[in-house]
C-alpha cells in the first residue's frame, strides 16, 4: 500500500478549545498548520456547560483575545446572556461570564478556522506519533493517521481533552467514549507510554439537560442579564443582543435522601470509579455527602440555544443510574414534569502530569512536541484556549530557532496558569481562581489590551485594527489622566480628588463637563488608574523584588546532586521540575527558603569561578 505524506510546520491534533487556539495561533504567525479532528461537527464543541467565562475565567477570556485569540469575539457573536461578576467587590475580582448559544458558538469557532490563512482543518484519526532518537534526545517528526497516511512536521501539539482512553459511566454501565455518542482514543496514549512519558487518569462529569418546555418556570427564581452588557473581546463596542434569562431552582431534602438510599449504584461511591474529579466542582452525590447539614443546593437552569428547548442543569453534574436522575427531578421545585433529554454521566480519561513539560509548554521528554489543555491536568473552556495559545506560539518561535513566549505571572493569568501546572503539578483537574494570582490588582479584566496586546504585537500574534485600536485608547486615556492631574478642585488636582472614596466619576464630569463625553471604557481605565494607584504601586514594589529572583537563571544542566547539604527530598523535586529560575524554583512544592539559599549560593561560586576563567 502506498503511503501518502503531507508536510507541514505545525501540526495540531484535537479542534477543541485548546486545539483552535493552537492553530490559530500558530497560522496567525505564518507558519503552514494543519488542524486534525475526529469529527469537523465537533470543532469547538462545547462539551460540557453553555457558557464563556466567571470568576478567574473571565480573565483569561479577556487575555486570550487581547492577543489576538478567538474565544472572546465568537461568545461576543452567539451569546445569549451577559453579566459581570462580583461588581460589588473592587476591580480585580470582577469576571465576565456569558451564555452561549452552543451550536451558534461551535460554528462560529468553526468558521473563524476555516478562514484562517495558512491552516488546514482536516478530518483525520490520528493513531501514533512519529518520532527520531538523536545525539540530543527524541524529536517528534509527524503523526501518522488511519488510512496510511503520513503528516511530517517539526512541531507537533496535543489538545486531546478527555479522549485518551476515555471510559463514561452512568451507574453500573459503563461506554467507552469522552463525549456522548462519540469514542475514545487509545494510539496516542500507547505512543506516549511507549516515550517514556508518565500518563495519570482524572474523572469529570456532566450533568442531564432537560426540555424547557416541560418546566415550571413561574416555581423559579428569574435571573436575567447585565442591562449594559460587557463584551468579552476589546474589538466589540458594544452587545445589543435582546438577553434570554436564566433560572434557580433547588433541591429537597427529599432528593438528598433519595440520593444517600441510592450511593451504592453510584459509581463515585460503588468502587467503580477510582479517580479524583475537581472538589470545586462536586457531583451532586458529593455535596449531599460532604456538606450533610445543608437541606438544600442550587441548581441554575441555562438555556443552551436560541432555537433550541434544551436546558443544561448547572450543578447537579452525577453519575447516577438513570432511574435515580428520573427520580431526582420530580423532586424539585419547577421539575417535576420536566423530561431529561440528556442523562449526566461521568468520564474517566488519561492526562499526562504537567511536571513533565517546560513553562513554554514543549515536553521535556521530546523536542518539538507540544500539550495544551485537559491533557495537561486543567479543566474548563477558557485555561485550554490559554494553554493553546501559547502553546502554538511557541511552536512557530521554536522554529524560528528563538526564545519561547513565557508570561510571567505578574503579566497575566495565563502566567500563572502555566506557571502553577509546570512547576507545582496537578492533584486534582486544574481551574483558575482570582485567588491562585498574588498580582490580581495588575491582572484585571479590563485592562488585559494594554498589558498583552503590545506583547502579542511582538510576535504577530494581533493585526493592525487592534494595535490601532489599542494606541487610540492609550492616547485617549494619557489625555483624560492629564486634564485631571492639570486641573484642581477645592485646592487639590481633580486626580487628588477622585482619590476619596466618596468620590465618583460623575461628580468629576459635573466639574469639568468637556469629560462628560468620555466613552465608559476610556473612564474606567482611568477610574481604577487613579483610585488604585497606591495599591498598584505597592505591587509592583513586590513584582520589583520577585524580579530579582526571575533575572538568576538556573542552567539546564545544572546537577542538583552536586550542591552540598542540598536535601534529598529538594533534590529530587529540582530534577523533577528543572525550574529555569530561582524565582521558578522557589514556587515548587516542598522546596523551602533554605534550599532556595543553598542553590543561590552554589550558582554564585559556579560564576565567581567561572570570572576567575577556573
Amino acid at each position: 500500500m502506498t503511503t501518502v505524506d503531507y508536510e507541514f510546520d505545525v501540526l495540531v491534533v484535537g479542534a477543541g478549545h485548546a486545539g483552535t487556539e493552537a492553530a490559530l495561533a500558530a497560522a496567525r504567525m505564518g507558519a503552514q498548520t494543519a488542524l486534525l479532528t475526529t469529527n469537523l461537527d465537533t470543532v469547538g464543541q462545547m462539551s460540557c456547560n453553555p457558557a464563556i467565562g466567571g470568576v478567574g475565567k473571565g480573565q483569561i477570556v479577556r487575555e486570550i483575545d487581547a492577543m489576538g485569540g478567538a474565544m472572546g469575539r465568537a461568545i461576543d457573536a452567539t451569546g445569549l446572556q451577559f453579566r459581570l461578576l462580583n461588581r460589588r467587590k473592587g476591580p480585580a475580582m470582577h469576571s465576565p461570564r456569558a451564555q452561549a448559544d452552543k451550536r451558534a458558538y461551535q460554528l462560529e469557532i468553526k468558521r473563524l478556522v476555516e478562514l484562517q490563512e495558512n491552516l488546514q482543518l482536516r478530518q483525520e484519526v490520528v493513531e501514533d506519533l512519529v518520532t527520531e532518537l538523536g545525539d540530543d534526545g527524541e524529536t517528534v517528526r509527524g503523526l501518522r493517521v488511519r488510512g496510511d497516511a503520513l503528516y511530517l512536521a517539526p512541531a507537533v501539539i496535543l489538545t486531546t481533552g478527555t479522549f485518551l482512553q476515555a471510559l463514561m459511566h452512568t451507574g453500573e454501565a459503563k461506554t467507552p467514549g469522552g463525549r456522548a455518542g462519540e469514542g475514545t482514543t487509545a494510539g496516542i496514549s500507547g505512543a506516549l507510554q511507549r516515550l517514556g512519558f508518565r500518563l495519570e487518569r482524572f474523572k469529570t462529569g456532566t450533568p442531564p439537560r432537560l426540555n424547557g418546555r416541560t418546566i415550571d418556570f413561574e416555581r423559579t427564581e428569574r435571573q436575567p442579564g447585565d442591562d449594559q452588557p460587557s463584551p468579552f473581546s476589546f474589538l466589540t463596542d458594544q452587545i445589543s443582543v435582546e438577553q434570554l434569562p436564566c433560572w434557580i431552582t433547588h433541591t429537597t431534602p427529599q432528593v438528598h435522601e433519595l440520593i444517600r438510599q441510592n450511593l451504592a449504584r453510584a459509581p463515585m461511591y460503588s468502587g467503580q470509579i477510582q479517580t479524583r474529579g475537581p472538589r470545586y466542582c462536586p457531583s451532586i452525590e458529593d455535596k449531599v455527602v460532604r456538606f450533610a447539614e445543608k437541606d438544600q443546593h442550587q441548581v441554575f437552569l441555562e438555556p443552551e440555544g436560541w432555537k433550541t428547548h434544551e436546558v443544561y442543569v448547572n450543578g447537579i453534574s452525577t453519575s447516577l443510574p438513570r432511574d435515580v436522575q428520573d427520580a431526582m427531578f420530580r423532586l424539585m421545585p419547577g421539575l417535576e414534569r420536566a423530561q431529561i433529554m440528556r442523562y449526566g454521566y461521568a468520564v474517566e480519561y488519561d492526562y499526562c502530569p504537567p511536571e513533565q513539560l517546560q513553562p513554554s509548554l514543549e515536553t521535556k521528554a521530546v523536542a518539538g512536541l507540544y500539550f495544551a489543555g485537559q491533557i495537561n491536568g486543567t479543566t474548563g473552556y477558557e485555561e485550554a484556549g490559554a494553554q493553546g495559545l501559547i502553546a502554538g506560539t511557541n511552536a512557530v518561535l521554536r522554529l524560528r530557532q528563538e526564545s519561547p513566549l513565557i508570561l510571567r505571572r505578574d503579566q497575566a493569568y495565563i502566567g500563572v496558569l502555566i506557571d502553577d501546572l509546570v512547576t507545582r503539578g496537578v492533584d486534582e483537574p486544574y481551574r483558575m481562581f482570582t485567588s491562585r494570582a498574588e498580582f490580581r490588582l495588575l491582572l484585571r479584566q479590563d485592562n488585559a489590551d494594554r498589558r498583552l496586546t503590545p506583547v502579542a504585537r511582538e510576535f504577530g500574534l494581533v493585526d493592525a485594527q487592534r494595535c490601532a485600536r489599542l494606541e487610540a485608547k492609550e492616547k485617549e486615556v494619557d489625555r483624560v489622566r492629564a486634564v485631571l492631574e492639570t486641573q484642581r478642585f477645592e485646592g487639590v488636582s481633580l486626580a487628588k480628588y477622585l482619590r476619596r472614596p466618596a468620590v465618583e466619576w460623575p461628580e468629576i464630569a459635573a466639574i469639568r463637563p468637556e469629560l462628560a463625553d468620555v466613552p465608559r471604557q476610556i473612564v474606567q481605565q482611568v477610574v481604577y488608574d487613579v483610585k488604585y494607584s497606591g495599591y498598584i504601586f505597592r505591587q509592583q514594589q513586590q513584582v520589583s523584588r520577585q524580579q530579582r529572583l526571575a533575572d538568576k537563571p538556573i542552567p539546564a544542566d545544572l546537577q542538583y546532586q552536586e550542591i552540598p547539604h542540598l536535601r534529598g527530598e529538594a533534590r529530587q523535586k529540582l530534577h523533577e521540575i528543572r525550574p529555569v529560575t530561582l524565582d521558578q524554583a522557589s514556587r515548587i512544592s516542598g522546596i523551602t527558603p533554605a534550599d532556595v539559599a543553598l542553590l543561590l549560593a552554589h550558582l554564585e561560586g559556579r560564576r565567581r569561578t567561572r570570572e576567575r576563567g577556573g
